[in-house]
């Protein structure tokens, strides 16, 4: 690989052609009558929004917005915004009752007061890994954070079957949402389309059978870098391009990277794809303008993440 700061950048029209393609293909395949997305308010479902109305026409692709108690109001109202930019059919079903159906947020909120006592139901929390993985080395150790009323942040190191009970409860929003886009293909024969980007499939950003759970996904060989790019091309709504992007699972906000992938975006799908290429460390560090010992960081963090998530890729259905 030519491995310089070009490589990521793609042909918006190209691109937008072969994926209309593939969408047009699955819907017949299947014997669909068009195409639902679970509009969020962020980039990824936006960008299949558009792409499935640019596909098969904006009749034949339905949003489903699919917000809990504890969602942030402007993922609904820019995902709203979207839609209609679109022209698509587009409702709001809150999730809140089968999430609690599943797992009562009374047991959730039990769980995190035993860990940080002053908590109390209503208070806004999240959990964040260091975001300065470029800058030193540290440990991925999950912090509980939550927020007093004063607006002072109270936070404890999670054990790992802490963070496995904080997460496991986070992910049942994200499954229960699946269910209700389920329920709306299934009774009307729609396509469910995924939003998985290359960067999420690839380090394992996803959940099994939640956003994972889909009957296409065809972002996946493209890096959230190039979901940008075709963004731009498709005119996604600037509310939603400019939005720093989040899993929008917990109260308090959170982005990406203090969740999840602990480098800033301006870098990280670089690191990647010189990763996924085995570029050597000196090379990428020199082009990135970076010291090889952050590369060499990221790259063990990439192999990591890719080995804890190879479960997860072994059901997802992608485009390639």
């Amino acid at each position: 690989m030519n491995f310089n700061l070009d490589v990521l950048k793609i042909d918006p029209v190209q691109e937008l052609a072969k994926l209309s393609e593939f969408v047009v293909e699955q819907v017949g395949a299947f014997r669909k009558k068009g195409v639902i997305v679970g509009l969020s308010g962020g980039i990824d479902s936006a960008c299949i929004a558009a792409v499935a109305v640019h596909a098969l026409g904006k009749d034949k692709v339905v949003g489903l917005l699919l917000p809990e108690s504890e969602s942030s109001p402007i993922s609904s109202e820019y995902a709203s915004l979207h839609a209609q930019a679109l022209g698509i059919e587009h409702r709001e079903i809150d999730i809140t009752s089968t999430v609690d159906s599943i797992v009562k947020y009374k047991w959730r909120d039990e769980f995190i007061q035993k860990m940080i006592p002053e908590y109390k139901p209503g208070y806004k929390y999240n959990i964040t890994l260091p975001t300065d993985l470029l800058d030193r080395a540290s440990f991925s150790f999950y912090r509980l954070q939550v927020q007093m009323p004063d607006g002072e942040l109270k936070s404890k190191r999670l054990t790992h079957d802490e963070l496995l009970t904080i997460t496991s409860f986070a992910n049942i929003k994200i499954r229960a949402r699946m269910l209700h886009l389920y329920a709306e293909a299934e009774r009307r024969s729609l396509l469910v389309a995924g939003t998985t980007n290359r960067t999420e499939f690839i380090l394992g950003d996803f959940c099994k059978y939640g956003d994972g759970g889909t009957d296409i996904e065809p972002f996946t060989h493209l890096y959230k870098n190039q979901i940008y790019q075709l963004s731009d091309h498709l005119e996604v709504i600037p509310e939603i391009i400019e939005r720093q992007p989040s899993p929008d699972t917990f109260s308090l906000p959170v982005s990406d990277q203090e969740f999840f992938f602990r480098i800033a975006f301006d870098k990280l799908d670089y690191l990647l794809i010189g990763w996924e290429h085995e570029v050597p460390i000196n090379e990428a560090a020199k082009v990135l303008d970076l010291s090889e010992d952050a590369v060499g960081r990221a790259y063990k963090d990439f192999a990591s993440k890719f080995r804890a998530t190879a479960h997860l890729r072994e059901v997802a259905k992608a485009f390639q």
